[in-house]
């Protein structure tokens, strides 16, 4: 099973040679928001989650130097807006109030799904447009109903879920890399 896995992953890596284009034009975004003096809001479900408040990390800590901290927040990470808002608006709303709540216009919200059909994404995306944020999709499988949505896909095309989290966590240290190196550091 270890190596079928690990040939798995090899698989799926390799693939991201196909992405460099929008992955580089997605990390372009990111700093052409965090250079206007904006802040980036991420937001994903379960795995998705958990890379969400791993990127803001990266942003507001550091990845690899040492450098001022950037606006990023998870949406992922406060238990009392998230049992609030989806008892009291439902769980399709859990990212949307918020999106409206902390996004302002000049803002860059990042979904990520592996699925590419979290309706809770979705509504996030409908609500960073309507307040005049700009939105990137980090997806899988075939970017799903998110990838018309969004002004920005990467699309990891995989079919299975771990693979494509594995996909999607390279993906944000690179761009975390990018992120670094253009705006200093160290």
């Amino acid at each position: 099973m270890f190596l079928e896995a690990l040939d798995e992953h090899t698989d799926a890596m390799n693939r991201l040679a196909i992405l460099e284009i929008p992955i580089v034009d997605a990390a372009e975004l990111i700093i052409k928001t965090l250079q206007e003096g904006n802040k980036i809001l991420v937001c994903g479900n379960g795995g998705s989650a958990a890379d969400a408040q791993h990127f803001a990390a990266e942003l507001v800590g550091r990845f690899e130097k040492e450098r001022q901290p950037w606006p990023c927040i998870s949406l992922a990470t406060d238990t009392s807006n998230l049992t609030a808002i989806g008892n009291d608006y439902g769980y399709d709303a859990v990212f949307s109030r918020q999106v409206l709540g902390l996004g302002r216009s000049g803002d860059l919200l990042i979904g990520i799904s592996t699925s590419g059909n979290s309706r809770n994404i979705q509504e996030a995306v409908d609500a960073a447009k309507h307040i005049g944020m700009k939105t990137v999709g980090l997806l899988g499988r075939d970017g799903g109903l998110l990838a018309k949505l969004v002004d920005r896909a990467v699309i990891v095309a995989h079919p299975r879920t771990a693979r494509i989290q594995e996909c999607h966590i390279f993906i944000l240290h690179v761009w975390a890399m990018i992120i670094e190196n253009r705006l200093g550091g160290g």
